[in-house]
């Protein structure tokens, strides 16, 4: 589009860990003036023939992305995609089974990684088209980790002192075998003992022996966290206790926990960063937010009480190796005094830091936001404004639409369906007008970013910014 830049499709699953970050994109292009329709994937997806030609910011192109994407190409817009999981990932086989489809690919022009594991990885993809460009942007996520952008949660912080006062923050990723519903977990619950359990929905691109493996691992790990909440509250009586579950977990183990202590607090409220900002320490296990700990420089401990090379090696090596370890309750007991009193900080090391080097990109010098703008820019410059469609082309968009729209309402009735209504409610319960106008404004007032955007509510879950 000769000057003229085209519209951005911004699409949020997960509100506590996408929302703030992709927000910032927005912002971002509207400097270079881009408008952007953001909020609920689901939603924005199902609105796709509403759009002029776009560009459509996608998260993932797994199988489940092909039918959208093919649908989205036939409307004109553009699909530009990174990989939420493509940081803390599988091993290159399974990730390539599970996290990629070669006909979804195929309708992708340029891919954003992380950092230069993520180039190296999409790179040994077999099925990788020729024409694909790839990116060493950074993501936007690893953008609100940077020490300038610390103050956009100033006010989140000093509530959750005032609130929690010290606290430990306990980031669980069980989301494998405690997921928010039974089908969504690596194998669904059996009818009859004995029978073999079929594969849930994150078992998918997996074979049978590695899933199986990996569920005796997370269940291993997940029993031995929950043996050691209680332990940790009795032996620091002076110390709340946050857990913070994957966003795609259950809480209900963990609330019969807390429910035997007044210090020990159950939540998902939020993005994480202001929560590892405002902790003493961060305890997990191969979570990512190990990684962000790191980088915002918040003491970070590993327990690994269970062990298995294989997986924690080939899929949990990165928010491990960056994290103080601890193989037993007494040396993670000894190690949370130290850090407690000063002794010891933020795990360091020439080769942790030569590590978060070559994973995330853009931690210095300009941003990932401002790197992605600028490929976004440069790819519409050449492109045509003309819109236009013979009636025969229009008719065949009007078929398409109303059977992805019937498609879509149908979906959620679906037996195991994630569509459920219970559960978008979970993962994108929604923000106001006015709260996202404040975000936006702290954003801008970080930036010192004097452009004039306007703000639009389109529905409940949807968005348009713009200039």
């Amino acid at each position: 589009m000769s000057n003229l830049n085209p519209l951005l499709l911004i699409p949020v699953e997960n509100q506590v860990r996408e929302l703030d970050p992709k927000l910032m994109l927005a912002c971002v292009a509207a400097r270079r003036g881009f408008s952007s329709v953001i909020g609920s994937r689901r939603e924005l997806e199902f609105r796709i023939d509403s759009y002029p030609k776009s560009i459509y910011l996608s998260k993932s192109m797994t199988g489940r992305s092909l039918i959208f994407f093919r649908i989205a190409r036939k409307f004109g817009h553009e699909i530009v995609t990174w990989d939420e999981e493509a940081l803390v990932h599988l091993p290159p086989q399974t990730y390539f089974s599970r996290r990629l489809h070669p006909e979804a690919i195929k309708h992708v022009s340029h891919l954003f990684a992380w950092g230069e594991d993520n180039v190296e990885l999409w790179r040994q993809y077999p099925h990788l088209p020729k024409n694909i460009a790839i990116h060493n942007t950074g993501n936007p996520r690893n953008d609100m980790l940077r020490p300038e952008m610390h103050p956009f949660y100033e006010e989140e912080v000093k509530a959750l002192r005032r609130r929690y006062g010290d606290f430990i923050l306990v980031n669980t990723n069980f989301n494998h075998v405690n997921a928010f519903g039974p089908d969504m977990n690596l194998f669904k619950p059996v009818k009859k003992p004995g029978e073999p359990a079929n594969f849930g929905r994150a078992a998918r691109g997996m074979s049978r022996e590695y899933a199986q493996g990996l569920w005796d691992h997370k269940q291993a790990v997940f029993k031995s966290f929950q043996q050691l909440i209680p332990r940790i509250d009795g032996a620091f009586p002076d110390l709340n206790i946050v857990i913070r579950p994957h966003p795609t977990e259950r809480h209900d183990v963990y609330r019969d926990i807390a429910a035997h202590s007044s210090r020990v607090h159950v939540t998902n409220e939020g993005n994480v960063v202001p929560w590892i900002l405002a902790t003493r320490v961060v305890l997990h296990n191969g979570c990512t937010t190990g990684v962000e700990a790191f980088v915002m420089g918040v003491p970070a401990i590993s327990y690994r009480e269970s062990v298995s090379e294989d997986y924690d090696n080939g899929f949990y090596r990165l928010p491990n190796a960056v994290s103080h370890q601890c193989f037993n309750f007494e040396e993670l007991r000894d190690m949370i005094y130290q850090i407690l009193s000063g002794k010891i900080g933020v795990a360091n090391g020439a080769d942790r830091k030569q590590m978060i080097e070559r994973y995330l990109a853009s931690r210095n010098g300009p941003m990932a936001c401002e790197k992605m703008v600028e490929v976004l820019a440069a790819a519409t410059s050449d492109q045509e404004a003309d819109d236009s469609s013979s009636t025969w082309v229009r008719l065949q968009r009007r078929v398409i639409a109303d059977a992805y729209h019937l498609y879509k309402r149908l979906k959620p009735m679906l037996p195991g369906s994630h569509n459920r209504p219970a559960f978008q409610k979970h993962r994108y319960p929604g923000i106001s007008l006015d709260g996202l106008n404040q975000k936006i404004e702290r954003l801008q007032e970080i930036l010192k970013d004097t452009t004039r955007i306007k703000v639009e509510q389109l529905s409940d879950v949807l968005f348009k910014i713009s200039v």
